[in-house]
């Protein structure tokens, strides 16, 4: 148990190690020695015919050569926004966290588990305005020991999940992230890539259970999926950040970058809209074109144009509301007569 705790909270040790100047001149100095014993060797073989002190050179240059192999294993380049984390024998050795030209121990290397895993490349192609789409993997290695600290992005496939309605939606994000403590990215976790992917897969449909799609009712207080985007992805940024805090990762911001109704509601879904939206518009129409009458009424009484009894004034009222309230344009007719 001991073991398992200590493992997963491995403390960072930041590395300064020196500067790799000295010792690359050191090394090529090493590796001129080493030819020079080498030719010297030879020529005392053939001049003094001494294979004593032909031994001795030769000795020296295999010496010196295997030492000059063992130290160029040693120097290190980190780029900006680069780290490298250290083993030795299976040990954590420590982290250069600096960008520059180093020389560390020649045994320590780089440790990065995501380094040889491969990794998936897709590329889409097909034809405009058919609505087929292939698609072609494509395994990459990464050599690279170092871990990026840069600014990344993770898009994460659509998915199709219920709402707190029931309802299936297709919904889909993107996400700003990036490496922040690398000895806990590679220690803590197996690949800190793939666990990234597979938390915010599980966050995104954990957060849009949660809500509803739209609101069914004109509730404005109510967080929906499509009205309240800003405060979802906030909502959304905080989780994954908690759950991949142990793998060193910083979460800097999730946006949704697709949200829509699965195919098979769509439809009933579009027409829904579509009723709620004639009943706005017929409740201003409404609205209007009883203002309109009224004031109608009240200018005829008030400027004596014509005096309207109740029966008169019920049927003009009923006239002009079906002018007004039509979907098509009214056909007058002309009463000559009558009314009584």
């Amino acid at each position: 148990m001991d073991e398992k705790l200590s493992f997963k909270n491995v403390e960072e040790k930041e590395l300064n190690p020196m500067s790799g100047g000295l010792m690359l001149i050191i090394n090529i100095l090493m590796y001129i020695v080493s030819i020079g014993s080498f030719v010297m060797g030879i020529i005392s073989t053939e001049k003094y015919d001494n294979n004593v002190l032909c031994g001795v050179f030769v000795t020296t240059s295999v010496i010196l050569l295997v030492v000059a192999i063992i130290v160029s294993c040693g120097f290190k380049v980190i780029n900006p926004n680069e780290e490298l984390v250290l083993t030795f024998f299976g040990k954590y050795y420590g982290t250069i966290k600096k960008d520059g030209f180093y020389f560390v121990n020649p045994f320590a290397s780089g440790y990065n588990p995501t380094a040889s895993a491969p990794v998936e490349l897709s590329f889409a192609s097909g034809t405009e305005g058919q609505g087929k789409v292939q698609a072609t993997n494509t395994s990459v290695n990464l050599n690279s020991k170092k871990i990026s600290t840069k600014t990344q992005t993770l898009k994460n496939d659509k998915q199709k999940v219920n709402d707190v309605l029931g309802n299936p939606i297709i919904i889909g994000s993107v996400v700003i992230w990036r490496v922040a403590e690398p000895t806990k990215a590679v220690f803590n976790v197996e690949n800190y890539k793939e666990f990234l992917s597979i938390q915010c897969d599980s966050v995104i449909r954990n957060i849009a259970r949660m809500y509803p799609y739209d609101s069914m009712e004109d509730d404005v207080d109510e967080k929906t999926l499509r009205g309240s985007s800003q405060e979802i992805a906030d909502s959304m940024r905080k989780e994954l950040q908690e759950k991949v805090q142990e793998a060193g990762l910083e979460i800097k911001e999730v946006r949704i970058t697709n949200l829509a109704y699965s195919d098979e509601i769509a439809a009933a879904m579009l027409q829904r809209q579509q009723a709620v939206a004639v009943i706005a518009a017929r409740q201003k129409i409404v609205e209007g074109a009883v203002s309109m009458v009224k004031m109608a009424i009240d200018q005829l009484g008030e400027e004596d144009v014509v005096v309207l009894d109740e029966e008169r004034k019920a049927a003009m009222v009923s006239n002009l509301l079906v002018v007004l309230c039509g979907n098509k344009d009214a056909q007058p007719i002309v009463n000559s007569g009558s009314i009584y």
